[in-house]
């Protein structure tokens, strides 16, 4: 079971590499196969040595890929500027991976609003 203290520390360190991963991302890279890109979460592995980046693009799939590569081109720039800027002997390997939560939650309340709509049809014309 880990201690309180530790799994506060990840999380902490969690946000700030977050925040300063977005700054980079939005200001520093001058990749142009990256475009509109945003940071949702990172979740740190307990050890420390590895993270998964979760990461918002808009537009459609083939632009998500291509944002995708030019993320994992700047894995290592990114990585050397986390260290600097956070003062970490080691900065973890960084894993991207799309987060779709926003367009899946969104279609889900769609279908939702769909069946309601029928129900409600379905009792008006029983009525």
């Amino acid at each position: 079971m880990e201690r309180r203290a530790a799994k506060y520390h990840r999380g902490r360190l969690g946000e700030a590499l977050r925040e300063e991963i977005e700054t980079l991302v939005e200001g520093e890279l001058a990749d142009p196969r990256i475009g509109l890109v945003s940071v949702t979460g990172v979740q740190l592995a307990e050890d420390g040595r590895s993270a998964q980046v979760f990461v918002d693009v808009e537009g459609d799939d083939r632009e998500a890929d291509r944002s995708l590569e030019g993320l994992e081109a700047a894995r290592e720039y990114i990585r050397h500027e986390l260290a600097a800027r956070l003062r970490l002997r080691r900065a973890p390997e960084l894993f991207f991976r799309l987060d779709r939560s926003d367009r899946d939650r969104a279609r889900v309340e769609e279908l939702l609003d769909r069946a309601q709509k029928r129900t409600k049809r379905s009792r008006e014309q029983k009525a």
